[in-house]
């Protein structure tokens, strides 16, 4: 079990992440803020963040994170931009939406089982 730190502030699908997480036996801890994902990143095995709504900001704020945490983030599939600012910043998978809400627990674990090795 990981200890996942989740922003997810659209609650329609971040109540499907967070129980899609869950459900894959992770311990979800929900904010609504990047400051907020970014106090518990320390304490955090995973952090995933929702890049659909004010991407540069969320991604400038979690850049200091990034560098100690492993990240995933997911974006609107049309927004290439986002995900190339993300992947910049240091974010280890950016993935369109579409994919987190069909492999979410998948990636997840895939990220945190390469962390390992």
């Amino acid at each position: 079990m990981a200890r996942v730190v989740a922003l997810l502030p659209d609650l329609l699908f971040g109540s499907k992440v967070q129980g899609m997480l869950a459900a894959a036996g992770h311990e979800v801890t929900v904010v609504a803020s990047p400051e907020a994902a970014l106090e518990q990143a320390d304490r955090s095995d995973l952090l995933v963040v929702d890049l659909c709504e004010d991407a540069e900001r969320r991604t400038a704020v979690l850049a200091a994170a990034v560098a100690n945490t492993k990240t995933l983030a997911f974006y609107l599939h049309t927004d290439v931009d986002t995900r190339t600012r993300a992947l910049a910043a240091g974010m280890d998978l950016v993935v369109p939406r579409s994919r987190m809400a069909r492999e979410g627990g998948r990636l997840v674990d895939g990220l945190l089982a390469a962390a390992r090795t």
